[in-house]
């Protein structure tokens, strides 16, 4: 189920802020448990801004020996989104721009609700490692050796010869 803050509730706050629990899986990024996050929304005129953190362990795949493993992950979210289109021609909703060097926002285009389930999955997605390794003594360089083979569609790899003299 997807968990919605309403852009209404956030502007008739006293403080013109919202706090939000989130604790569930999100599908779609192995998550062994439920991914934890408190997030604040707070009204700043045409923008509104999301900032927390977000908590949580995922299954993933080594780069180097192919095994599973668990990543902790454990980041902070700031991200920034203009309630009406701000730049002319943006006319498709979620469209984001950069607003100053490095500093994206993401357009609502006059959506009147922020979808958490949907920013904690892409947060997520763009705050794991590009390189994904198991470990610092991975021993990644020894699974194309032939008893080491964990796929029988890598078995073409047992018998590449390499000429060293070139």
């Amino acid at each position: 189920m997807h968990k919605i803050v309403s852009i209404d509730d956030i502007e008739n706050s006293k403080t013109k802020s919202l706090t939000c629990i989130f604790d569930e899986k999100i599908d779609g990024i192995g998550a062994v448990e439920p991914v934890h996050a408190q997030l604040t929304f707070k009204s700043l005129g045409e923008y509104i801004e999301v900032v927390g953190n977000v908590k949580g362990i995922v299954k993933l795949e080594c780069d180097l020996c192919l095994k599973e493993f668990e990543y902790k992950l454990d980041f902070e979210i700031d991200e920034l989104f203009a309630k009406h289109a701000l730049i002319a021609g943006y006319e498709e909703s979620g469209m984001e721009f950069e607003l100053k060097d490095g500093q994206f926002c993401t357009d609502l285009n006059g959506e009147k609700e922020i979808d958490i389930y949907d920013l904690l999955y892409q947060s997520v997605i763009l705050n794991l490692p590009n390189k994904k390794v198991c470990g610092i003594n991975c021993m990644g360089d020894n699974f194309l050796k032939e008893e080491n083979l964990p796929d029988p569609r890598m078995d073409v790899f047992k018998n590449i010869k390499i000429d060293e003299n070139k």
